[in-house]
C-alpha cells in the first residue's frame, strides 16, 4: 500500500512519529519544527506544516523564529536541557534563510548537540537558473550555497529525487540519536522537490522507536583504569558535559563519596556536583577556581569524564604541571578519549563510573588530601562571597548607579530558586559564571561555551524554556550578544514562554576589552563610542537606550540603579507570567577574581607599542609552561 504526498509532507508526517528511547523512557524525538518562511520552502515545507496543523497541532507544532541562526540555537538548547534524547527541526528559504543556519549549525555540531537542519535549496531541474538567490558555481552544476553545511554537519544529503528520502531521513534519525556522532544533521531540499508527489510506502509513517544505547565498559581496561587510580596519590576529576548528557551525575556523586577524590568541573560539566559537595571544587582552567587550579598543577592523575579537554579546561595545556601527571578518560566518543595519550574508557559514563567504582572497592585518597581540597575550597568560598557583595572599597570606587558584574551574579545567584536555570555564552560573563555561580541543581548551568556564540544567549534560553516549562529561565546577556541578536524577544512574547532577561549594559565588549589590554592592544575598538573629529572611535558613549528597545517587543523591563533595587526586581521577575527583562549597568573595569591561570592568545612578535612589547614578553614566558601531555598512562601503573 501507498500513500501519495509530496515529499515536504511526507517529510512532516514521518518526523512526526519518530520517538528516541534511553532506559525504557520512550519521547518524542523531533518535538516540533523552528522556521521561516520564504521562497524555496513556503509551497514546500510551509504548505506542509499548515496541512499537519489542520489535520493535528500536536503532530508537528510550528513556532515563527524571527532569526535563522537563533532558531538553530533554540534547538540546540532545547536539545541539551533534554539530555540530547530529543529537538527541534529547523527549516529556512533558499540561499541567505539558509545559509544564516550555518552558524547554528557549526555551534551544535562543535557541542555534540542533535538539530536537524532543514535548508531550501536551488531547483533540481534546474528550468529556471539562476533563481533569485542564488549563487552560480562557475566549477560545477551540483554546488549551491547549502554545500557550506557539509563541513559544520555531523551528516549532510541534498534529496535531488523523492525516491531519495527515505535512505536521507533513516541515516539522519540514525545520526541525531548516536551519542557519539551526534550534531547537526542536515538534509538540503531543493524547491521543487519539496512540493512535489509520489506514491510513499506506508511503512515509511509507522511509528519508529531509536534506541539511545548505554556502551559498556571493557572489564579489562576498568581492571587498568583502577590500576591507575590505586597507584595515584593526589587524582582529581574533571567532570564534562558527557556526565549530564549520560545522566551520571548520582554515580559520579557515589564514586566520589565513595573514594574522596575531589571534583572539578568544565563549562559543559559544571553542576555536575553541587556547588556544597565535601569533593566539589569548581571550575577548572582558564577561568576556573583557585581550588581546582591549585590541586589541577599537582594532579598525578586526571580523571576526564565526558569532557573534550578544551584549551580552556587545561588552561591551553599548562593547568596540569605534575612531571608525573597521567590522564584516565572517560568518553563515549573513542576520538576524545584517547587525548593526553590517555587510558581510554570507551563508555557511557554512568556505567563506567559504576563499574569502575566496584573494581576499586574500598579504596580512597588520603584523608589529607581531602583536607587540603576542602581547605582551598573554603578560601575559595570566601572570595565569592567577597564578589558576590562588594565591601565598601569597592562600591565607594564605582560612579553612582553602577554596580559590578560579580555583584550582578550574586544577587541572581541567590535570590533565584534551586531550579531555575541560568543561560549565556559569550563574553565576560560566562568566564565569571563558571568561577562564581554556585550550581544547587545539574540542570541550573546552561552556558554555550564550546562556541562562545554571541547572539545565542536570547534564542538559547528559549529553548531552555521550552525543555523545561516548570523552571524559570534567567538569561544574562550583555549589550554586546543583545545586540547581535534580540530579536527571539519577539518570539518569546508570541509564545508566552517566560524568561527573565538580565541585560548587562557596560557600552561594549568587556571580555574582549579586558583581553585587548592583557595584549597590549590598549582595549581598542571594543567600546561602543562615537567617532571624534580626528577619526578616532574614542568620543562619547553611543546613546543607546537598551530598556526602550526591549520595551518595543512587548517585554515589561525593570531599571534598576542599585543592590537593593537589583533584588527587588529579581523577586517581581520571578512572580512573572511573562517574559520580562531587568537593565542593569555595570563597570567593565571590575573584573572578577583571578583563576591563577592561563589562556594561549598569542601577541603580535614586532611592534611600537610599549604595552604590546610588554604583553610580548610576559607571553613568551607564559609559552614555557606548556607541555605535550605524551607520556603513556600506563608507564608506572
Amino acid at each position: 500500500m501507498t500513500v501519495r504526498l509530496t515529499v515536504a509532507q511526507a517529510l512532516v508526517r514521518f518526523l512526526s512519529v519518530q520517538y528516541s528511547e534511553r532506559d525504557g523512557l520512550r519521547q518524542r524525538l523531533i518535538a516540533g519544527s523552528l522556521g521561516i518562511f520564504g521562497h524555496g520552502n513556503v509551497a514546500g515545507l510551509g504548505q506542509a506544516l499548515l496541512q499537519s496543523e489542520l489535520e493535528d497541532p500536536k503532530a508537528l507544532p510550528y513556532i515563527l523564529a524571527r532569526n535563522e541562526q537563533a532558531m538553530v540555537h533554540t534547538a540546540a538548547a532545547f536539545a541539551r536541557t533534554r539530555d540530547r534524547l530529543q529537538t527541534y527541526a529547523c527549516t529556512a528559504s533558499v540561499g541567505p534563510g539558509s545559509t544564516n543556519m550555518v552558524t547554528g549549525a557549526a555551534l551544535a555540531t562543535v557541542n555534540r548537540l542533535p538539530v536537524l537542519i532543514l535548508p531550501s535549496d536551488v531547483f533540481a531541474t534546474r528550468v529556471a537558473t539562476p533563481v533569485l538567490q542564488e549563487l552560480e558555481s562557475f566549477g560545477a552544476g551540483d554546488v549551491s550555497v547549502n554545500d557550506a553545511f557539509r563541513p559544520v554537519s555531523k551528516y549532510f544529503d541534498r534529496v535531488w529525487r523523492p525516491e531519495q528520502l527515505p535512505s536521507a531521513l533513516m541515516n539522519a534519525m540514525r545520526v541525531l540519536t548516536d551519542p557519539v556522532e551526534t550534531g547537526a544533521v542536515t538534509l538540503a531540499l531543493p524547491q521543487d522537490v519539496q512540493a512535489e508527489a509520489y506514491d510513499w510506502p506506508e511503512e515509511l509513517f509507522v511509528e519508529r522507536t531509536w534506541y539511545v544505547a548505554r556502551p559498556l565498559p571493557e572489564a579489562s581496561i576498568v581492571d587498568k583504569a583502577a590500576d591507575l587510580l590505586r597507584s595515584a596519590q593526589r587524582p582529581l576529576i574533571v567532570a564534562g558535559g558527557g556526565v549530564h548528557y549520560s545522566g551520571a551525575e548520582d554515580a559520579l556523586r557515589e564514586f566520589a563519596e565513595r573514594t574522596g577524590v575531589p571534583v572539578s568541573e568544565t563549562q559543559a560539566g559544571k553542576g555536575s556536583l553541587a556547588f556544597d559537595h565535601p569533593q566539589a571544587v569548581g571550575a577548572v582552567g582558564s577561568t576556573g577556581t583557585t581550588a581546582a587550579n591549585a590541586l589541577a598543577r599537582d594532579a598525578d592523575l586526571v580523571i576526564g569524564i565526558g569532557t573534550r579537554y578544551s584549551d580552556f579546561t587545561t588552561a591551553s595545556r599548562t593547568a596540569f604541571q605534575n612531571p608525573r601527571v597521567r590522564f584516565l578518560n572517560i568518553n563515549v566518543a573513542r576520538f576524545d578519549s584517547g587525548k593526553h595519550a590517555g587510558l581510554p574508557v570507551v563508555a557511557d559514563a554512568r556505567e563506567a563510573l559504576v563499574a569502575l567504582g566496584s573494581a576499586l572497592g574500598e579504596w580512597s585518597v588520603d584523608d589529607k588530601y581531602t583536607a587540603e581540597a576542602q581547605e582551598l575550597t573554603r578560601n575559595w568560598n570566601g572570595t565569592v562571597d567577597a564578589v558576590f557583595r562588594p565591601s565598601a572599597d569597592v562600591t565607594a570606587k564605582l560612579a553612582e548607579g553602577l554596580l559590578t558584574q560579580g555583584e550582578v551574579i550574586g544577587a541572581v545567584n541567590e535570590l533565584s530558586a534551586a531550579s531555575d536555570v541560568v543561560v549565556c555564552a559569550a563574553g565576560s560573563m560566562p568566564g565569571d559564571l563558571h568561577k562564581l555561580w554556585r550550581p544547587r541543581d545539574p540542570k541550573g548551568y546552561h552556558v554555550e561555551y564550546g562556541f562562545s556564540c554571541m547572539g545565542y544567549e536570547i534564542a538559547g534560553g528559549l529553548g531552555v524554556r521550552l525543555g523545561a516549562p516548570d523552571r524559570d529561565v534567567f538569561v544574562l546577556v550583555g549589550d554586546g550578544s543583545y545586540l547581535m541578536m534580540s530579536s527571539e524577544l519577539a518570539t518569546a512574547v508570541q509564545e508566552n514562554l517566560k524568561i527573565i532577561v538580565v541585560l548587562v549594559q557596560n557600552h561594549g565588549f568587556a571580555s574582549i576589552g579586558a583581553l585587548s589590554e592583557s595584549l597590549g592592544s590598549q582595549r581598542f575598538g571594543t567600546a561602543y563610542r562615537k567617532r571624534t573629529g580626528d577619526g578616532r572611535l574614542d568620543g562619547d558613549y553611543l546613546p543607546v537606550d537598551l530598556p526602550a528597545n526591549v520595551r518595543s517587543f512587548g517585554v515589561d523591563v525593570i531599571d534598576v540603579h542599585s543592590r537593593p533595587e537589583l533584588e527587588k526586581a529579581i523577586q517581581t521577575a520571578k512572580a512573572a507570567t511573562g517574559p520580562i527583562a531587568i537593565h542593569v549597568t555595570t563597570d567593565p573595569l571590575v573584573g572578577g577574581p583571578d583563576s591563577d591561570s592561563w589562556w594561549d592568545v598569542p601577541v603580535s612578535e614586532v611592534s611600537e607599542l610599549q604595552s604590546t612589547q610588554a604583553a610580548a614578553a610576559t607571553y613568551e614566558e607564559s609559552k614555557k609552561a606548556q607541555r605535550p601531555y605524551l607520556a603513556p598512562a600506563e608507564r608506572d601503573a
